[in-house]
C-alpha cells in the first residue's frame, strides 16, 4: 500500500519534502496556512501572526549554484545573490516543472500533530487541521514531515533591560520590519550583529539621522565577494578546504583567515573584532557594514544595557539621548506548537533530535522536524538531503540506531560545539556543512566515492575534489540519480559568469590548463607552516611561508576556478 506523509508547510524546505516523497513513491499531502507557495522567502508588506516575515531589501547570503535545489538548477541569467523575490520566482518555476502544487492544501492550519492510539503498533500520526472554511478535519497519516520552520516567534528580551516601561522610544522585534522609511531623519539603536542586524542596521543608516549597532561580543565580517569577485561560499565550500581545516592546525588556519580579513579592515580598529575565533563561530556576512562604520553613518556600541525616559544606556556606560527607535535582532524560539510537548523536552528546553533530524524518544522514526539546525553555508540542499534520508528511514529502507545510541550521539556532538558556542541550546544547533551532507549523503547510497571518480572520471574528479561543493554532486550515483549531474557540474562556473555578461568586454589571452603541481606546492607549504609553528616557533618564517600559501592560491585561482 502507498504510505501516506504529511508535509506541514509549502516553503522551500516542503517544496523539496513533496518532490522527494513522489520520487519515492509515497504520497504527500502538504498542509500549508497562507495562500502560496515561499513560506519564509514570500515577502508580504505586514507581518502576520505565528508566520516568519521578511525585510523588502533581503538578499541572500549563499549564492546559486551552492543553494539552489540537487536537480533543478538555477536559471543562468538569475543572479549569483538574489533579492528575495527572484528566489521566490525559482520556487515556483521548481514547483511547476515537477508538478508540486497539486500536493498541496492552502489555508489550511495544522492544529494538532499527535501519535494515534496504535502507535507502537503501526507508527501512524493522527493530524487535525483548520480549512480555509473554519472546519476541522482529522487525517490519519503513516509519517510526518515539519516544514514549518522556526522564524515565526520572535525572542523579544524586553524584560531583560530595566526603564523599558517609560522609555519614550519605539522598541520592537526585526520580524516587524519591512523598511527603513518610518526611520528618516531619526536616532535609533539596533541591537544584535547576526546577519540581519547587519543588513538592517545598515539599511537604517542610509536614511536616519544617526545609527547605532550594538553587540555584546562583535562578529567576523566577510563579503559576499571573494577574489576576482567571485562568489564567496563557491570558492571557500570545497572538499579540499575542508580536509586541510580539518588536518592543519585549527589555530593556524584561524591565524590565517583572521589575517586577510584584516588586511581589508582591522576589525578592531573598526570595533567590530569578536572574542571567539574565526572558525568558532558563523562569521557576519555583510558587504557594506564596514564602508557605513568608515563614513560615520552607523556607529558600534557595546551591550545594551538599559533604557532612560527617551534615551539608552550601554555596558561600558555610554548614554545616547533622543532614541527614538530600538531594533531587536534577537533571534527566534523555535517552537513548534501543534506537535507533542514531549518531543522538546531537552535537558535545556530544546528540540532533542539524532542528527538535527529525528526525536530518538518515538517507538517508530515516522516523524522528521526539517531545517531546525544552523551551519556554515546555504540551507536548502541540507535540508533537501535531510527529506532524502528521512523519507528512506520512513520506508524502512534505511535504519536508525537505538534510542541510547542516539542519545549517546546527540550529547557527543553537543559538548563538542559547546568548545565554541557556550550555550547549550545554540550547541546542539550546529552542524558542520560538508561532513553533515556527507553523512547523510551515505545512508541514502548517493555519497560520491571520489576513488572511484578519480579513475573513472578524473575531469569531474578535479571539479569536485578542488572545487565547489555544489548540490548536484549528491546526483550522480545512486537512488535519485539525475542524468544532468555531470553536465551542471562541468557547467557550473559558467552560469556564475552568465549575469555578468551585460556588455561586450575582449575576452583575455588564454590561460594554461591547470596542473596538479601548484596544490602539491600548497599542501607543501601548508605543511612548511606547521612545521615552522610548533618545531621552531619562528613567526617570521610563518609570516614568509604564509605569503608562499597566499601566491600558490593565487596561481590556481587564475588558472583554474577564473578558467
Amino acid at each position: 500500500m502507498v504510505r501516506r506523509v504529511a508535509v506541514v508547510g509549502a516553503g522551500s524546505s516542503g517544496l523539496a519534502c513533496i518532490k522527494i516523497c513522489v520520487d519515492e513513491g509515497l504520497e504527500p499531502v502538504c498542509f500549508e496556512s497562507s495562500d502560496d507557495i515561499g513560506g519564509l522567502w514570500r515577502f508580504k508588506e505586514s507581518p502576520e501572526p505565528e508566520r516568519s516575515s521578511i525585510y523588502r531589501s533581503l538578499v541572500v547570503n549563499t549564492s546559486k549554484e551552492m543553494m539552489c535545489f540537487s536537480d533543478f538548477p538555477m536559471p543562468a541569467d538569475y543572479p549569483n545573490y538574489m533579492h528575495n523575490s527572484e528566489l521566490l520566482q525559482y520556487f515556483r518555476l521548481y514547483a511547476e516543472h515537477f508538478h508540486l502544487l497539486r500536493y498541496i492544501n492552502f489555508q489550511t492550519t495544522v492544529r494538532s500533530v499527535t501519535q494515534r492510539p496504535d502507535f507502537s503498533l503501526s507508527g501512524q500520526w493522527d493530524v487535525v487541521t483548520i480549512n480555509r472554511d473554519g472546519e476541522e478535519e482529522r487525517h490519519v497519516f503513516d509519517a510526518v514531515l515539519v516544514c514549518s520552520g522556526h522564524y515565526t516567534q520572535p525572542a523579544l528580551p524586553l524584560s531583560d533591560f530595566p526603564g523599558y516601561e517609560t522609555f519614550s522610544g519605539r522598541c520592537f522585534h526585526s520580524w516587524e520590519y519591512k523598511d527603513a522609511d518610518a526611520c528618516q531623519g531619526k536616532r535609533v539603536v539596533v541591537v544584535g550583529i547576526g546577519n540581519s542586524g547587519g543588513d538592517i542596521a545598515v539599511e537604517i543608516s542610509r536614511s536616519a539621522k544617526k545609527t547605532f549597532l550594538s553587540t555584546r561580543k562583535g562578529a567576523w565580517v566577510i563579503s559576499r565577494m571573494s577574489t576576482s569577485g567571485l562568489p564567496l561560499d563557491m570558492t571557500a565550500i570545497t572538499r579540499v578546504n575542508n580536509i586541510l581545516t580539518l588536518l592543519l592546525p585549527k589555530t593556524l588556519v584561524n591565524w590565517a583567515a583572521e589575517r586577510a580579513l584584516n588586511h581589508k579592515y582591522d576589525h578592531r580598529l573598526y570595533g567590530l573584532k569578536p572574542s571567539h575565533r574565526l572558525l568558532d563561530r558563523r562569521p557576519l556576512i555583510n558587504d557594506d557594514l564596514p564602508g557605513r562604520i568608515l563614513q560615520g553613518a552607523l556607529v558600534l556600541r557595546p551591550n545594551l544595557r538599559g533604557f532612560m525616559d527617551s534615551g539608552v544606556v550601554f555596558e561600558d556606560g555610554t548614554v545616547e539621548e533622543n532614541i527614538d527607535a530600538v531594533v531587536f535582532c534577537t533571534g527566534y524560539k523555535a517552537t513548534f506548537p501543534f506537535l507533542p510537548s514531549a518531543l522538546s523536552e531537552g535537558p535545556h528546553g530544546e528540540f532533542t533530535l539524532y542528527k538535527r533530524l529525528f526525536p530518538p524518544s518515538l517507538q517508530h522514526p515516522t516523524l522528521a522536524i526539517m531545517g531546525l539546525f544552523q551551519t556554515k553555508g546555504p540551507i536548502m540542499p541540507i535540508v533537501e538531503m535531510q527529506a532524502r534520508w528521512a523519507v528512506k528511514v520512513f520506508s524502512g529502507v534505511s535504519c536508525l540506531p537505538s534510542e541510547e545510541k542516539m542519545l549517546e550521539v546527540i550529547e557527543s556532538e553537543r559538548k563538542r560545539n559547546m568548545k565554541s558556542y557556550l550555550c547549550p541550546r545554540q550547541a546542539a544547533l550546529q552542524v558542520d556543512y560538508i561532513s553533515y551532507l556527507d553523512f547523510m549523503a551515505k545512508e541514502v547510497g548517493v555519497r560520491p566515492n571520489l576513488l572511484i571518480l578519480l579513475l573513472r572520471d578524473p575531469v569531474l574528479w578535479v571539479k569536485i575534489f578542488f572545487g565547489p561543493c555544489t548540490p548536484y554532486q549528491y546526483r550522480l550515483t545512486g537512488p535519485g540519480q539525475w542524468a544532468g549531474a555531470r553536465h551542471a557540474i562541468l557547467t557550473q562556473w559558467t552560469r556564475v559568469a552568465q549575469p555578468f555578461r551585460t556588455r561586450e568586454v575582449p575576452e583575455p589571452e588564454t590561460r594554461p590548463s591547470i596542473l596538479l603541481s601548484p596544490w602539491l606546492l600548497t599542501f607543501g607549504g601548508s605543511v612548511i607552516m606547521v612545521v615552522l609553528l610548533y618545531k621552531n616557533k619562528l613567526i617570521p618564517a610563518l609570516q614568509g611561508a604564509a605569503q608562499f600559501l597566499d601566491r600558490s592560491m593565487i596561481f590556481i585561482r587564475d588558472t583554474w576556478f577564473t578558467g
